[in-house]
């Protein structure tokens, strides 16, 4: 595979300045010479997400993800190597090179795109053949216009096994390609593959990306049945973790902010009254992934779930998400209905705009859920009360709402308002003490996991890995090091795969005086391996580099190897070490 050049690798980087890059993404704060934030690829409540300006890469010590700018935005764009650096070329306004480099992978999320386009198509068109009746009658049903149809793209599945199968064969689209996209499954008898359509007999609503592209299907049945909803897995232009209906839409709303609702229908109902800024979680919980997402496209979130339990317990988990993350937010109180979509037909949209203008943020939507549990009327009930929502309040970064909500409670309860703040200082120093003390234990545990799996899957002790982790990290701050190494340093002494690898770039790097930046590394190795070989140097950045250290880790190193060597069972052994176990 041809590849880009260090010195288009290394301006790229330079135009595409980390801080800047995931500033669009992530909160950051400033940390010393470095920057913090709450990382946008796992859920937290301390941050453990670093970016180094210096360097220009960041890692989180809390899930391991970590990289440069391409391996950044890999991820958070869910792209390839070369998509990635196409999407950033575009950013810094930088022309890709006309070649030198593999755009198979592109070319296939181009050619899933345009299966996906074709097969929305083929549904809305079969809502209006004989087949499609019982589909449009159910969207007539729910009060959807035509133009309503039109504009979400809205379609039906026949009750057919190769219905859209059929339709995408005639269009030049292979099994393979429709089963890679999860529009076909696949069942093999008596050895013999069989495909077949994923979705049968049910209204098709498809998922439009914030590019406009179709990345995805929802399908749901016009029965009872179960399983009622069927959405699309995982695919090479699809993530679930990232999947949000409507964004496309949503985003140009000249509204600040996104009204969240559960489900798909939901949203295509408040869009048709009139609701631009609405926006739906795909058939899964949200995720922080999502609310970081989100948090690129508006100042504020107004929760709208439904009024059930499970509804109010979904909205409970996403005022905690968003919170995480610092994102104003507020709570709509769903009275006249126990969804949006029945509030618009019971009442109109009037009576839905109201609810919105009249959101509660989520204190007090907490603490209005909270009274309920509890019989004001008598001291026990108040002081219960109190302790639960000065709980409520030490959660919350900002002073000014502290302040505010006990200035409140200290009228309505007859409690000095200093009592209350004291509480809730007790209480926000103690969930920050318990919330380092979980993530330094977690970051302890999850790197003592890593390194006994490690050690566990090739058969050596963690001295070993340990050893090997410290042999990279001191090639990458002395690459002089392995000029005083080299003819004792061998790619075998390390038996970690990944570790194999970066140790050959590395050494190749070095050999031909090349650039041992970072993003010199992100085309050759995968985002795994990326960070693996950025959390290396991070974790030993105060390590003191000397040939002494090194050999002594080479030395441990292939102490282990000669243990493992030893334990090998003689039926195991070759003629030759065998032979070499009579001459010790």
């Amino acid at each position: 595979m041809a590849k880009f050049t260090d010195d288009f690798l290394n301006e790229l980087r330079m135009r595409c300045d980390i801080e800047q890059t995931i500033s669009s993404y992530v909160q950051l704060k400033r940390r010393g010479k470095n920057l913090v934030g709450l990382c946008p690829f796992h859920n937290e409540k301390t941050p453990s997400f670093t970016v180094y300006p210096e360097s220009q890469s960041y890692y989180c010590f809390g899930c391991g993800a970590g990289g440069e700018v391409i391996s950044f935005i890999r991820r958070a764009e869910n792209l390839d190597f070369t998509e990635a650096v196409r999407y950033l070329c575009e950013k810094a306004s930088m022309t890709m090179p006309a070649d030198g480099y593999d755009d198979s992978i592109a070319q296939k999320r181009k050619r899933t795109y345009e299966i996906n386009k074709e097969a929305a198509r083929f549904f809305n068109q079969c809502l209006y053949t004989d087949e499609g009746k019982e589909g449009l009658e159910y969207y007539k049903m729910r009060g959807y216009k035509k133009s309503t149809i039109t504009k979400f793209g809205l379609g039906y599945a026949p009750n057919k096994w190769d219905g859209l199968l059929r339709h995408m064969r005639q269009k030049g689209y292979s099994y393979e390609e429709l089963y890679e996209a999860n529009l076909a499954n696949r069942s093999e008898k008596e050895g013999k593959v069989r495909f077949y359509d994923s979705f049968r007999n049910r209204v098709m609503v498809p998922i439009i990306d914030a590019r406009g592209n179709v990345v995805a299907f929802g399908g749901r049945v016009l029965d009872d049945s179960k399983p009622k909803y069927i959405n699309s897995s995982d695919t090479l232009v699809y993530k679930k973790s990232l999947g949000v209906f409507g964004l496309n839409f949503a985003k140009n709303s000249k509204e600040r902010s996104l009204i969240l609702v559960e489900g798909y229908m939901d949203a295509i109902s408040l869009h048709q009254a009139g609701f631009d800024n609405v926006i739906a979680c795909l058939g899964t919980a949200l995720t922080s992934e999502m609310a970081h997402l989100l948090s690129r496209y508006c100042e504020e979130v107004i929760l709208s779930y439904d009024a059930d339990e499970a509804g109010q317990k979904a909205t409970a988990r996403a005022i905690g998400i968003f919170n995480s993350i610092g994102m104003k937010l507020r709570v709509v109180h769903l009275s006249g209905g126990k969804d949006p979509d029945e509030i618009l037909r019971n009442y109109g949209p009037e009576r839905y705009r109201s609810l919105i203008e009249g959101a509660a943020n989520d204190i007090e939507f907490a603490l209005v859920r909270l009274r309920s549990d509890f019989d004001l009327g008598t001291s026990d009930g108040k002081m219960k009360f109190l302790e639960r929502a000065a709980e409520v309040l030490a959660n919350t970064r900002s002073k000014i709402a502290q302040d505010i909500y006990s200035s409140r409670l200290s009228e309505e309860l007859g409690v000095k308002k200093e009592s209350i703040l004291v509480r809730i200082d007790q209480l926000s120093r103690r969930n920050a003490r318990q919330n380092e003390k979980k993530q330094f234990s977690d970051i302890q545990q999850r790197t003592m996991s890593e390194n006994s799996k490690a050690a566990a899957a090739n058969n050596t002790d963690i001295k070993s890995i340990k050893a090997q982790q410290m042999l990279i990290a001191a090639l990458m701050k002395s690459p002089e090091l392995y000029r005083k190494m080299e003819n004792d340093l061998l790619e075998s002494d390390f038996s970690v795969a990944s570790y194999a690898k970066i140790f050959s770039l590395i050494r190749d790097k070095i050999k031909d005086n090349r650039s041992l930046d970072f993003t010199c590394f992100s085309q050759e190795l995968t985002s795994d391996e990326m960070s693996e070989l950025v959390g290396i140097v991070k974790k030993h950045e105060n390590l003191s580099v000397s040939i002494k250290a090194c050999a002594d880790c080479l030395a441990a190193i292939r102490l282990a190897a000669e243990k493992k060597k030893e334990k090998v069972p003689l039926t195991d052994l070759s003629d030759e070490d065998f032979l070499r176990l009579f001459k010790k």
